[in-house]
């Protein structure tokens, strides 16, 4: 039987389609521990197929605006997000505008904060969000910027690095200083700078002729600790020292100067 688009699905919908409480539902919703994993998985695969939007502050789809704005992070890592958000409060004081901070790996726990009346707008640097709620997103005309894509239409917009010139630029200066075996700490595979940074970086050194050995590829994943870890292991392999090593990021960079430093390794 066709079903009726003009009725909006009501959490007891959902609750009756799940075979659950409207309890039960809620929880799943808010992501509450009380749920094992198997019917809050089941109860949120009903959501998505019946397309269900929580309203999470009681008002109806006429809602008026909220007056804030939310910023939607997968984690908090480094002194560059700090930077982030306190720019991005600023900016929201400015236009008389607050900012709720949302950290969250589940993109149904992301989406249902913004498409049920919560906030205004969504600022996304969170790799949780991926087409499909890209889609949902602009289907809604939810005012969205994101700062980990570029994703341009009529209500979002994108404010990203040149992260790929960046990588070229830094490929080119170890060349010109004569430096052909070179070694890359990589970033976060699943984030836009990283993936630019580091195809910038080799597109120069293919191009050049220069190819760095898979050992000589290190994760860093934009973290102090992380690169440290991996050059430590590195040095303890006893294989033949790069000429220069590259960073993805200034904090890699810095966990990767403490490690040479601790290995006895002089570094300019």
């Amino acid at each position: 039987m066709a079903k009726d688009v003009s009725k909006r699905v009501t959490i007891k919908d959902v609750a009756r389609e799940a075979g659950v409480s409207i309890a039960t539902v809620s929880n799943a919703l808010n992501n509450v521990n009380a749920l094992n994993s198997e019917t809050r998985e089941r109860v949120l695969e009903v959501v998505r197929r019946l397309g269900y939007t929580p309203n999470l502050n009681g008002r109806n789809l006429k809602a008026q605006a909220t007056g804030v704005l939310g910023l939607f992070l997968a984690a908090i890592r480094g002194p560059y997000y700090g930077e982030l958000a306190d720019s991005i409060y600023r900016a929201c004081q400015e236009h008389d505008y607050e900012l709720e901070i949302f950290m969250s790996p589940d993109p149904a726990h992301i989406m249902t904060n913004i498409l049920g009346h919560r906030v205004d707008g969504a600022i996304i640097l969170n790799s949780a969000i991926g087409t499909e709620q890209e889609k949902l997103l602009r289907d809604k005309n939810i005012p969205t910027v994101y700062i980990d894509r570029i994703l341009i239409s009529p209500h979002s917009s994108s404010v990203v690095f040149d992260s790929y010139n960046g990588g070229k630029k830094a490929a080119q200066f170890l060349l010109e200083l004569g430096h052909k075996k070179i070694m890359y700490v990589d970033g976060i595979d699943d984030n836009y700078d990283s993936r630019e940074r580091r195809r910038g970086f080799f597109e120069v050194l293919h191009n050049a002729g220069i190819n760095v050995d898979d050992d000589y590829v290190l994760q860093g994943e934009f973290e102090r600790k992380i690169s440290y870890d991996a050059i430590t292991a590195f040095l303890d392999s006893d294989k033949p020292l790069p000429d220069a090593v590259f960073a993805a990021n200034d904090v890699s960079a810095i966990g990767v100067l403490e490690a040479l430093r601790d290995g006895g390794i002089k570094t300019p």
